[in-house]
């Protein structure tokens, strides 16, 4: 394997190169996605338990419904920014190399949640009906949002990785100061 064989099989599995980790680290749209996937997150655990309720006890049927309708309006903001973040850190709206299959996913997300309020708002389902829809659209939502979960830690692994791989070339430069032991 030539030199440039061996540095296109490192890229290929880089997460961000340099110019997308600045471009990444300096996007409001980081900020906007760190705040939003939490607040969905949350709105979701408040949603299962209503919808958990209603399939249990046949009450709260209105809040369970609303809970999803809101629960579905946090993943449309959150995939509305995350298209404008990676139009700002790749160049694309959806699809990027390093968040394809993620974005793949999406779409199923995507597209069981809106399954879900067509379904509430042309009477499609039957209540139980459409809480199992609901469910499921959650099921898909969990995937996905273990796969950015996932990214993250890559992509924080790589970070950790490239400031050791900086000082072990920091340390060993010619005419580099290297300390050996501790100063007392």
């Amino acid at each position: 394997m030539s030199l440039s064989e061996a540095g296109k099989a490192v890229e290929a599995t880089v997460l961000y190169t340099e110019q997308e980790r600045k471009r990444r680290d300096a996007s409001v749209w980081t900020l906007v996605q760190g705040i939003l996937a939490p607040v969905q997150f949350f709105v979701f655990l408040i949603s299962l338990g209503l919808i958990l309720y209603f399939l249990t006890t046949g009450k709260g049927q209105g809040p369970a419904e609303i809970s999803v309708v809101i629960k579905t309006l946090t993943l449309y903001a959150i995939m509305v920014t995350g298209s404008i973040w990676e139009k700002h850190v790749f160049g694309c709206y959806l699809f990027a190399r390093p968040f394809f299959w993620e974005d793949v996913f999406s779409i199923l997300v995507l597209a069981l949640h809106t399954a879900y309020l067509v379904a509430l708002f042309t009477g499609s389902l039957a209540p139980s009906h459409l809480m199992w829809l609901a469910l499921a659209a959650y099921a898909t939502y969990i995937v996905n949002a273990g796969q950015f979960v996932w990214k993250l830690r890559l992509a924080r692994l790589d970070q950790a990785s490239r400031e050791a791989a900086r000082e072990r070339e920091n340390a060993s430069a010619p005419g580099g100061l290297q300390v050996a032991g501790s100063v007392q």
